[in-house]
């Protein structure tokens, strides 16, 4: 599949930076700006409703969507039965993300998932099978899902899993501050979460089904970066509501508005929900038109995902041969 649509995919992924953009210092709170946003429900609805069908995108192109995809996922893996040898499966299956025979016949290098995801006590089994392979650990923190351990405490998970040797940093804010309107006390738990982050990138889950409305959802994106998050990321997928298009389209515009006033590009990761490779690519062409071709890389951009990856695989095969085949052909750990 030599098109030029797969060529010119080829020449990016080969060629992604390593460190391209200077990390997010935040800015001093500025509640004027950030109570200033609004959400237009029936008008965003509207957008996102209309959006699969108008970018419906077929044969190679898909295919380069879909390879653009897997390089962005942080595969995940958050339940209570999780064992080391799963931990390190899914390690495996991020370093090597769909089976060789396809990546050879498609053309694509040795590539890989953006991240491997997972809670603190698996955090040294991941680090430890990852060594070498560039691919960063992300340790969910703060109390994770419900942000509702003592402060002292959500800080001290955070030092632990950075001391582990996780790069990356998910933490949960408490939403009651969202809810009551306490924007002053959500700006000040985000910095001090930051601060303890050190070098390590952080990711500020706004658990967006939880947050009461959209106006909600684009204050506290915004706030949140102002406090220097790395990242605003949609939901723990623990929630009953998880990432949807909506929401999106909102923590989409507040990263726009906050790169124009400031210069900071902040990354975006939808996560929960998100299974099919159909849904990853209206995700990545929502954040194309809103955001455009930069953030479509793994340093702007996450799924926060696990089954999706079998879909895409499935997907890749499908481009090859014309017939799906079975799940157990493409194991993700």
């Amino acid at each position: 599949m030599q098109t030029n649509t797969m060529e010119k995919l080829l020449t990016e992924i080969t060629n992604l930076p390593q460190t391209s953009e200077p990390r997010n210092a935040g800015i001093k709170l500025d509640l004027d700006w950030a109570l200033s946003a609004q959400a237009n429900t029936s008008a965003i609805e509207r957008r996102c409703a209309s959006l699969p069908a108008r970018r419906s995108v077929k044969k190679s192109h898909q295919a380069a969507w879909l390879a653009r995809a897997l390089t962005c996922i942080d595969l995940t893996t958050l339940s209570g039965d999780d064992t080391a040898g799963r931990v390190r499966r899914l390690c495996a299956k991020a370093m090597q993300p769909a089976r060789q025979d396809i990546l050879d016949r498609i053309g694509l290098p040795d590539i890989t998932t953006g991240a491997v995801c997972v809670y603190h006590d698996m955090v040294t089994t991941a680090v430890s099978t990852l060594k070498g392979s560039g691919i960063p650990v992300a340790a969910v923190s703060t109390g994770f899902p419900a942000g509702l351990s003592p402060l002292h405490l959500r800080i001290q998970e955070i030092q632990e899993s950075v001391k582990a040797g996780a790069s990356e940093i998910d933490i949960v804010i408490s939403r009651r501050h969202v809810l009551t309107q306490n924007w002053h006390a959500l700006y000040d738990e985000m910095v001090a979460f930051r601060l303890e982050c050190g070098d390590a990138h952080v990711k500020a889950i706004l658990a967006t089904g939880e947050l009461g409305s959209l106006r909600n959802v684009a204050r506290a994106s915004m706030i949140c970066m102002m406090a220097g998050a790395d990242f605003i990321k949609t939901s723990t997928g623990k929630e009953s509501v998880n990432a949807t298009l909506p929401v999106t389209l909102v923590m989409l515009r507040a990263i726009r508005e906050y790169y124009n006033r400031t210069g900071y590009r902040v990354g975006y990761k939808p996560a929960g929900g998100i299974s099919k490779a159909k849904d990853a690519i209206t995700y990545l062409v929502l954040v194309k038109e809103e955001l455009g071709d930069r953030w479509l890389r793994p340093d702007l951009f996450r799924f926060g995902a696990s089954s999706l990856l079998g879909d895409i695989e499935r997907q890749l095969e499908h481009h090859l041969t014309g017939a799906y085949s079975a799940n157990h052909r493409h194991p993700i750990g």
